[in-house]
């Protein structure tokens, strides 16, 4: 008998913001057919009621000709778990899209950059529906229905006290099945600070350089911003109590695992940047200055890179009326994790 992948048919997901990370996970798990549904607007959500969701990527293309798309979240009505994938500077206005979503035992997983999701989430919806989760995937839109993944593909998920539950269990039956590297964290925090030390310099530094990884390694001067501006982060995290493992700091680990990287890698700020879009700034660096002067730790360079880039938080005038109108739920650049060291 030939064997066959299975999952919890009954399991319901619904993907709020059906950009890189949201597509391309989302499309996973509906190409493994599980139960998806994608929340999208704008030119992105007409491509996929026509024509469906396309992935190009190294682990084999993909195309689903017909996908479950809307902007109405009633029109989907309550889920099992919920990926929560929209750009942070999206985030407020689209927890409103999420009361019509909840059923009574239903997850919202943030696979967000930053670290202040949760908080956000549990203060809107309440901590029985939240959970947490990071994403580690470097994938792009390249045109309305189309997705070009390039490099990684895992998700961290877990409840907020630790605790195993049956609704995040079938989830990652699902995940398992979809073909992508999936974990069960019994410390979910650890591991979305673990990330956000990562990402919060990998933004920061390829952002306010305008350059790709590949210039900044190679230059003694620019990897010393770089690594001084992982061990603000990581003091962050542990002035914090977050007990971020010390290889993250580990200098020749560092070098070893952005060396390994593709010298033209760019962080999704810094994409964001070259498109005139908003930035995440705020929630980067921003935030290991913010987080870190709430604890007494001192963060020089993370300060430095948003003082400069403030000029370009909020965007080109003229980009943000078109995402204002066309672009919400799914239509920006996504790309979070930092190459292979970003996993523990």
């Amino acid at each position: 008998m030939p064997f066959v992948l299975c999952y919890d048919a009954a399991v319901k997901i619904a993907i709020v913001g059906a950009g890189g990370v949201g597509g391309y996970f989302g499309g996973r798990l509906a190409a493994a057919g599980a139960d998806v549904h994608f929340l999208a607007r704008g030119a992105h959500l007409q491509a996929l009621r026509t024509t469906g969701l396309r992935i190009e990527s190294p682990k084999g293309n993909v195309h689903l000709p017909r996908v479950d798309a809307t902007d109405d979240p009633a029109a989907i009505g309550p889920a099992d778990v919920v990926f929560f994938t929209v750009k942070l500077y999206d985030s407020e206005s689209a927890i409103g899209a999420l009361k019509p979503l909840l059923g009574p035992d239903t997850a919202v997983i943030p696979f967000q950059n930053g670290v202040e999701s949760v908080g956000m989430l549990t203060r809107a919806i309440g901590p029985r529906h939240t959970a947490g989760g990071t994403a580690y995937v470097a994938a792009v839109i390249v045109e309305p229905g189309l997705i070009r993944h390039t490099s990684m593909d895992s998700l961290f998920f877990g409840e907020l006290d630790g605790r195993p539950s049956t609704r995040l269990e079938r989830l990652l039956d699902a995940c398992s099945a979809a073909g992508f590297s999936t974990t069960l964290s019994r410390d979910i925090n650890v591991d979305i600070w673990t990330k956000f030390v990562r990402l919060s310099v990998f933004s920061g530094i390829t952002t306010v350089t305008r350059c790709p990884i590949g210039p900044i390694v190679s230059d003694p001067a620019l990897f010393a911003m770089l690594f001084e501006a992982l061990k603000e982060a990581y003091a962050v995290a542990r002035g914090r109590g977050i007990d971020v493992a010390s290889s993250v700091v580990d200098e020749n680990a560092v070098r070893k695992g952005y060396a390994a990287m593709p010298p033209e890698a760019k962080s999704s700020m810094l994409q964001d940047l070259e498109r005139g879009r908003p930035l995440e700034l705020p929630w980067l660096s921003g935030a290991v200055v913010r987080l870190g002067e709430q604890v007494g730790v001192p963060t020089p360079t993370h300060r430095f890179i948003t003082t400069v880039l403030r000029p370009h938080v909020d965007g080109l005038p003229e980009r943000r009326s078109v995402l204002d109108t066309r672009e919400r739920y799914g239509t920006s650049v996504s790309a979070h994790g930092v190459g292979p060291h970003a996993r523990r």
